[in-house]
């Protein structure tokens, strides 16, 4: 996670800010239900996520380590997959960032974010 300066520091700012020229031009509709799934320990939440971010596990076991005692009066689970979602990676097109906001603006997302 780029926290100082340097390179890949700069490198992640720009592309986040760039980032939004990804942004679809036409209106996506809501996704719903997500209110009514139970909520689960960060683990076992990743686990779909393997087949398309082979190394999220060992990211979010990384993340909740680094979330032990959260001050922002979140739960660990919480605090670690805001701090998972922050995170970047290499392959960077395989950080839970990249590949969740392209799926997000996919006209097809209804069918890959099922709840």
């Amino acid at each position: 996670m780029a926290t100082g300066g340097g390179k890949e520091a700069t490198a992640q700012r720009v592309l986040r800010f760039a980032d939004v020229v990804e942004e679809p031009l036409e209106f996506l509709s809501p996704i719903g239900g997500y209110e009514k799934v139970e909520l689960v320990p960060l683990e076992k939440a990743v686990e779909p996520l393997v087949p398309l971010l082979p190394t999220v596990q060992s990211h979010a076991y990384v993340a909740k380590q680094r979330c032990k005692k959260p001050a922002d009066k979140l739960t660990q689970d919480e605090s670690a997959s805001i701090m998972l979602y922050t995170m970047s990676w290499e392959p960077l097109d395989e950080c839970l960032y990249v590949v969740l906001n392209n799926t997000l603006r996919a006209p097809d997302r209804q069918q890959k974010l099922k709840p």
